[in-house]
């Protein structure tokens, strides 16, 4: 068999519309210069879990990898990752190494360096996750300085669907051309600043200019506190989530939207849900809490 460069079949594979090409990930240092602009320190954090309650579930790999970015929206630069296994008190079900890749033999005798994580998250101006709903509440655990960083989501603060792509990682990094290591922390990471870097097909913005914007804009979240049962269809088809009470103590349905939908929003539950000119709870959502389940 002839030894043919690769990259000559997928440079001409890329000229027939027939065949879509995707290169492996390969992580880079230097992403553009900053110029005059302010300069801050991001961090994009992974974790891989035993399961999804972090009540009951134990982390088993963290990946952190701390970036530049200018305060226009611009990521800069990629610093060092860090990454770790780390062994769970019970054991690793079949189903999560089916999904991770990761059973007990490789966390055997590993644990996270708290002091390190300690210190990379402390030169953080932001974090960034790809589902911060879910890891920032297994984050804080690991590391409780976590509870007082501002927290942006990359799943959720970049309008994937305006662009006409998919929101899970993998899909997203296909559709920009680029295959890695899925479900393992660091290289989610690196893929994750990689998404957020390059110009979106539709807007021509990076994502990470949208989520920069979104992350700090001020957001309200509505309590439908005691809606009747019988209505839970309505508030579902709104995009309302149901908060079972663990962490905030308020068992409710509830919404985040921005300040100009408040009074929309509070006029729709009063005629549709309650029927009567009910007090609802509004609470002012930061990026401080946001993603925590505190609120």
């Amino acid at each position: 068999m002839l030894d043919i460069d690769p990259e000559l079949i997928a440079t001409a594979l890329e000229r027939n519309s027939n065949y879509r090409v995707l290169r492996r990930h390969k992580p880079r240092r230097t992403f553009s210069q900053p110029g005059d602009a302010e300069v801050r320190n991001g961090l994009i954090i992974d974790l891989e879990t035993t399961g999804l309650d972090p009540a009951y579930h134990e982390v088993i790999e963290i990946g952190l990898l701390p970036f530049q970015y200018t305060v226009d929206g611009t990521i800069t630069e990629a610093g060092t990752p860090y990454g770790s296994f780390q062994e769970p008190f019970g054991p690793i079900l079949p189903e999560i190494t089916r999904l991770t890749g990761i059973d007990g033999a490789m966390v055997q005798g590993r644990m996270i360096n708290r002091v390190r994580v300690d210190e990379i998250v402390a030169e953080a101006d932001l974090v960034i996750a790809h589902n911060s709903n879910f890891d920032r509440r297994f984050a804080e655990d690991v590391c409780p300085a976590l509870a007082k960083k501002p927290w942006g989501c990359s799943l959720t603060q970049i309008p994937w669907a305006d662009e006409g792509m998919g929101s899970k990682l993998c899909y997203i990094a296909a559709d920009l051309g680029f295959i890695y290591g899925a479900h393992r922390a660091v290289d989610d990471c690196q893929a994750t600043l990689e998404v957020m870097a390059r110009p979106l097909p539709q807007s021509g913005r990076t994502g990470f200019s949208f989520l920069l914007e979104r992350a700090f804009e001020p957001v309200y979240r509505l309590k439908a506190v005691r809606a009747p049962f019988e209505v839970k269809g309505s508030l579902k088809a709104r995009r309302y989530r149901w908060d079972d009470g663990a962490t905030s103590n308020l068992k409710c349905w509830y919404k985040d939207v921005p300040e100009a939908d408040v009074a929309s929003e509070l006029a729709w539950l009063r005629l549709e849900i309650y029927g009567y000119e009910v007090d609802i709870p509004i609470v002012q959502v930061t990026p401080y809490d946001r993603f925590s389940g505190r609120l």
